[in-house]
This record gives structure tokens, sequence and C-alpha cells, in this order.
């Protein structure tokens, strides 16, 4: 039998520590804070934070994807990586403004029962994977997110938002993380 290429325990417990590391923040950051700007991005602390969730979200749409596009040639979803990475400029807008705006209504009050409802999806969806559909992959546009790579694997996608959390983690503001 050949090797698992996951480890189905580490992936639930960086969910889980994201979980909670969020709760913390929204805990522990001051009123003064949420509107504060954040190190290196346009978005403030609760922008960002949304920001942070919002990769949970997208995720699930992301496995959707890879289900459909990693039993198709790989020169398709090749192309469709190609389609989306020539949008780039037109992602960044669309992300930095979907964020501020969708962080309106899923604000320091609400994302975190949102971040546990996103969660507990994605670990509902981890344990019912098999070991084909973790090697199942597809094709992405590396110019969306540092840690979209040319091809991913189902794996890899559970991973990525784990990734993309820790980073904008270190761009939040707030004194007492």
């Amino acid at each position: 039998m050949s090797e698992p290429i996951t480890d189905r325990a580490a992936i639930a417990a960086d969910l889980e520590r994201a979980r909670a590391d969020l709760h913390h923040l929204l805990t522990v950051a001051a009123d003064d804070e949420w509107n504060k700007s954040t190190s290196g991005t346009r978005w403030t602390n609760e922008q960002l934070l949304f920001h942070m969730v919002f990769a949970y979200m997208l995720v699930r749409r992301l496995l959707f994807l890879v289900r459909i596009f990693g039993r198709l040639p790989d020169r398709v979803s090749r192309a469709y990586a190609r389609m989306l990475e020539a949008a780039t400029p037109a992602f960044h807008v669309i992300n930095y403004y979907g964020s501020c705006a969708a962080c309106l209504f899923y604000n320091r009050r609400r994302m975190g029962k949102k971040m546990d409802r996103e969660i507990g999806k994605l670990q509902r969806s981890l344990d019912d994977e098999t070991e084909t559909s973790f090697r199942r992959g597809m094709h992405y546009p590396p110019g969306w997110d540092p840690y979209f790579r040319d091809y991913m694997s189902l794996a890899d996608v559970y991973r990525y938002p784990g990734q993309h959390y820790d980073h904008h983690r270190r761009q939040l503001t707030m004194t007492r993380m």
C-alpha cells in the first residue's frame, strides 16, 4: 500500500488552531484597534481579519473545483488557470474591495460564528476524503495568492487557508495578540 499523502489529523488540528486563534483575537482586541491600519496592507485590522476568515469560505469552493477539474485532462485546468491568471489585476481589486464591503456584515461580532461554521464544514468534508481524492489536483493562478502554486492537490488546498491565515496574522497591528 502506498504512503498517505496527507496527515488528516494535522490538517484538522490546523483548522482548529486557526479557529481558536481567531476567537482569541476577537476577544483581546481593544475597541480602538479595529479601524487601525495593518502592516503591509490597505485594510484595517477588522477588514483583514474578515479577509482571513474569507480564505476558509473560499477553500470550500476550491475543493469543489478540484473535485471536478481533478477528473478532467490536465490541459483543461491549465487553460482555466491561465484564464484566471490573465484576470489577476481585476481579481486583486475585487479581493480588496470585496473584503472591505463584506466586513460591514461579517464584522467583529459575526465573523467568529462564520469561522466556526466554515471550519465545521471543512472538518466534516475532510473526514470524507479518500487518499485517491487527496491526490487529485488542478492548476491554479499563482499570481492570485503567494500560497497558490501552479498545481495543487486537494490536500494542498486543505492546507492553504492556514498558510494564508498565518501570513496575514503577522500583518495585524493589535497590541494584545
